[in-house]
């Protein structure tokens, strides 16, 4: 590199690294980015072991700290949430299609597991709609649920277990990159989608009637709903959107006084009462409203001896287990994070994984189905000013005392009511304006929205999500495929360079080119960048004969923004290089990163380019180039 005093500084030229080392510090930064065990490292073994157990196990962690006064929180939050677990418990497994005794039992157990491992202080454990449906849909392929009810729970718990094990397996070996994939625009599509076929399908509560379709598209639904019009009952129409009012209107008065949460908290569970109560006096079931029907008393039964692994419905349920629990992971750890960011606090989400993934695998032996933090449960805890984990132990015990002598009171619960309370919660989960903002933001965005919004809604919920993922992945492709390049010039009395597009005030520098590549270059791009390369040193020539000003004698390439390349990439360079070079002119590499330049060591390409013309500033390229100028301008003269 030339020594001016212009350009004191060097890149950094070593030798290569090894190739173990490269592998270990790639796989480091992709699975151990936080690297949560370094704080350890220099301990002894006594301590490191103490650090990884309440690493793994939080309330080994905050357990000792906590205080009477914490618990006076949790234990209004607990309560609180408990009285919204019953009536969602019921009406999220009437979605699944199983017993909703199933649905009472589901918040019994996991939440318990959950605050043994899980590390947000304000998730609330419990089933939700969209995995509900889902489950029924992908398991109800395999065996019907109303034809063959005790073989479709069976694999119901069964595809839970394997929701347990993939969300466990994910959480060890920290792949919280594959929950990535489903971006904030795809599950916004498909909990609109969801929310609309669930709303949809409980106007046969709504309605009172005793038929319909299994299936969940919107076109079958409503089909179904016009083609059985001599079943419609008035009165539980009537009913129904009374509820339905009555559940809008407690949230209202949430949205304008926030510190009256719990109006919309207990709205449901006093639905649920109210509902029982007269059905009980008045013989609704003999006046055409269905009612729940029989709950028995007692906790959890065991069901390990009932998970199903027959080879004719094992590809269903390990299919449904892993769709559902990727989901389950992507909503859960979503509101996590989301909450943890408002209270000003810290989760990982590999920790979470984990124990969401124990909390289903222990559910799936207990007679539970899927669970996760439902966002709606989770905000209820929020507001009631929960403070720990706790919460979810306090929900558990208050679901112990129903399982154990109320159960049976429920029995009489309305089905209109809870499909109105079902339509209540859903209503909640199409964010128009959300949808409306990525419209006006990112195009894209919206249209990955969309695609999983009509995709769910018209054909069916896997299909929708496979959809929107896939266009999800065809963009980051097309980014990748074709990086940003663009011109620098000089920002007038400064050394700073920019993008002239974007500065239009920025100068050229006679006789330079400076090209800034970004993002990464491989065998899919390299094409693109010679071409895009070569149209740049073209217009910028034709520009010089048009002005008739300097000839074009330097290419500098800043790639300081460029994280990795292949051989393919390389060669590229090379490519363009001897090509340029042909021209005349000269190419000039501006703080290349580490990986590059041991790639390029080893390439030869540092021989070829010359280490001489490898700069670690763009205004250090710049001024060299023009003190090689003035000498040969100089010697020429």
């Amino acid at each position: 590199m030339e020594d001016t005093s212009e350009n004191p500084h060097k890149v950094n030229l070593n030798p290569s690294r090894s190739f173990g080392t490269v592998l270990k510090s790639s796989l480091k930064e992709t699975f151990f980015p936080d690297d949560p065990f370094r704080q350890f490292k220099n301990d002894p073994p006594a301590t490191k072991a103490l650090g990884f157990f309440k690493y793994y196990i939080p309330i080994v962690e905050w357990a000792p700290k906590y205080s009477l006064s914490l618990f006076k929180f949790d234990l209004l939050s607990g309560i609180t949430i408990a009285s919204l677990a019953i009536p969602q418990g019921i009406s999220y497994a009437k979605l699944a299609d199983v017993p909703p005794i199933i649905g009472l039992y589901s918040s019994f157990v996991p939440p318990i597991i959950y605050a043994l491992f899980g590390s947000s202080k304000h998730l609330a454990v419990g089933t939700v709609a969209a995995c509900s449906l889902l489950l029924n849909s992908s398991v109800g392929a395999v065996a019907s649920p109303t034809e063959e009810p005790t073989l479709y729970l069976h694999l119901i718990f069964t595809a839970t277990f394997f929701t347990g094990i993939v969300q466990t397996i994910m959480g060890l070996f920290r792949l919280g990159i594959v929950v990535d994939f489903l971006s904030h625009s795809t599950i916004l599509g498909f909990m609109a989608g969801t929310a609309t076929i669930v709303c949809l399908q409980q106007l046969k509560g709504i309605l009172g009637l005793t038929h319909f379709t299994t299936k969940t598209d919107v076109v079958s639904v409503l089909h179904a709903v016009f083609s059985l019009r001599n079943e419609w009952r008035w009165q539980c129409a009537v009913v129904g959107i009374a509820i339905l009012a009555f559940l809008l209107g407690t949230r209202q008065v949430r949205k304008r006084c926030p510190k009256l949460f719990w109006v919309s908290a207990v709205g449901p569970l006093l639905v649920v009462v109210l509902g029982c109560l007269l059905a009980f006096l008045l013989h609704a079931d003999k006046h055409g409203f269905q009612i729940v029907g029989p709950l028995k008393k007692g906790i959890n039964p065991p069901s390990i001896k009932l998970l199903n692994f027959d080879s004719r419905y094992i590809a269903a349920v390990v299919k449904a287990g892993t769709i559902t629990g990727i989901l389950a992971l992507a909503e859960g750890i979503a509101i996590g994070r989301s909450f943890a960011a408002i209270k000003n606090y810290n989760i990982d989400g590999n920790k979470e994984m984990i124990a969401f993934g124990l909390m289903n695998l222990v559910g799936s032996l207990t007679s539970c189905y899927l669970t996760t933090g439902p966002f709606s449960k989770s905000a209820v805890n929020s507001d009631a000013g929960c403070k720990t984990q706790m919460s979810n132990v306090v929900m558990a015990i208050c679901m112990m005392l129903i399982l154990l002598f109320l159960a049976p009171l429920f029995s009489y619960t309305p089905q209109v009511a809870l499909s109105a309370i079902i339509m209540a919660a859903m209503l909640g989960l199409i964010e128009y304006k959300e949808a409306y903002h990525l419209f006006k933001v990112d195009k894209f965005d919206f249209i990955i929205c969309m695609a999983a919004f009509f995709g769910v809604a018209f054909m069916s919920m896997d299909t929708g999500l496979m959809i929107s993922v896939g266009i999800s992945l065809l963009r980051a492709l097309l980014y990748m495929a074709r990086p940003g390049i663009c011109k620098l010039g000089n920002l007038p009395n400064t050394r700073i360079y920019r993008d002239m597009e974007q500065y239009p005030g920025g100068k050229g520098v006679p006789g330079m080119l400076i090209l800034q590549l970004g993002s990464h270059i491989y065998f899919a791009n390299a094409g693109y960048v010679r071409e895009r390369v070569t149209r740049w040193i073209y217009e910028e020539q034709d520009l010089i004969r048009t002005l008739n000003v300097e000839d074009l004698q330097y290419v500098i390439l800043d790639i300081s923004g460029i994280e990795t390349i292949d051989t393919t990439g390389i060669e590229m360079l090379e490519e363009l290089r001897v090509g340029i070079e042909k021209k005349g002119i000269k190419v000039v590499l501006v703080n290349p990163r580490m990986e590059l330049v041991e790639k390029f060591a080893v390439s030869n390409l540092l021989d070829t380019v010359g280490k001489e013309m490898i700069y670690l500033t763009v205004p250090e390229a710049v001024a060299a180039c023009e003190h090689m100028l003035r000498t040969w301008n100089k010697k020429d003269g």
